[in-house]
């Protein structure tokens, strides 16, 4: 099906899902080529409105764009672009892609925050970033002990324009954040008003209820789960037991009652979910009644 026969899809999940199969350790990656092919057959799939950015590091970004290029698509394909190599890669990287503006376009600039990320750090990306990309700095999660300066850091991308991300998964356990360190992520991007995305590991629609082992508090997260927790941050609801849920049903019930208005203050509040290495399909979307 060409990219002209998607199906139209509600508000709630147009282009919410972005492809960060290019983040995961190259040993498990699939190839450039292949990721570029399956993200161009998942555009313009039936519901290829749900697929959002393409989200690339600066390193491998040659490759993508070749690869882009070699596919020719109708349109440009809408990158995400990952500093893997320090901001002063940046100016290059943005200067390659929009000298082929009929390929691709820029539209998020992703940097990792350094561990004492302020005003001055901030303001260095904000100049590399330009007016139209959205620039999203992710302060790094400890993976044991207290949580209260990474979330003080949460706070202050926030406060200076920039859109805070929240890593969801990754190669090991503690990569997942708890259901503690979710609500308490989005309540601080939710109380700052700007805001947030979040990035990998996010296989599914709905919490699975066998963790693998995992403890119940630290298992795999739904992509359902962070939009009726983000539409409860947005009512000062119970953020946690949205989180928690592992009942598509009554997910789907609460996503399906909400207003057009209370819609698009959850979208303004989660603005992208990236999965990888296999994307989140629609088929368990639709399979709940949303699609």
């Amino acid at each position: 099906m060409s990219e002209a026969g998607s199906w139209s899809i509600p508000p709630l999940f147009e282009n919410l899902v972005d492809d960060a199969s290019l983040l995961m350790p190259r040993e498990g990656m699939p190839s450039v080529a292949d990721v570029v092919a399956r993200y161009l057959d998942g555009r313009g799939a039936p519901y290829g409105r749900l697929t959002g950015q393409l989200v690339s590091p600066l390193s491998r970004l040659p490759e993508v764009v070749a690869e882009v290029a070699a596919a020719a698509p109708s349109r440009p394909v809408e990158l995400s672009l990952l500093v893997d190599t320090g901001l002063g890669a940046l100016p290059k990287a943005l200067s390659m892609v929009l000298s082929r503006s009929s390929l691709v376009t820029p539209r998020t600039v992703e940097a990792p925050a350094p561990p004492d990320v302020d005003a001055t750090w901030l303001e260095r990306v904000a100049e590399f970033v330009p007016d139209d990309v959205l620039p999203v700095v992710e302060p790094r999660r400890p993976l044991q002990g207290d949580t209260q300066a990474w979330l003080d850091a949460v706070q202050r991308v926030a406060e200076h324009g920039c859109t805070p991300k929240l890593r969801c998964g990754g190669p090991r356990p503690s990569d997942i954040p708890s259901d503690d360190e979710v609500a308490d992520f989005l309540e601080v991007a939710g109380a700052a008003g700007h805001g947030c995305v979040t990035s990998l590991g996010l296989r599914h629609a709905v919490r699975p209820a066998d963790g693998a082992g995992a403890p119940p508090a630290r298992r795999a997260h739904g992509i359902l789960n962070l939009l009726v927790a983000s539409a409860r941050v947005k009512s000062s609801g119970d953020v946690r037991s949205a989180l928690r849920s592992t009942d598509g049903s009554a997910l789907a019930k609460e996503v399906g009652r909400l207003s057009t208005r209370a819609v698009k203050g959850v979208r303004a509040m989660l603005g992208r979910c990236a999965a990888g290495p296999t994307p989140v399909t629609a088929a368990e979307l639709a399979g709940l009644g949303l699609l």
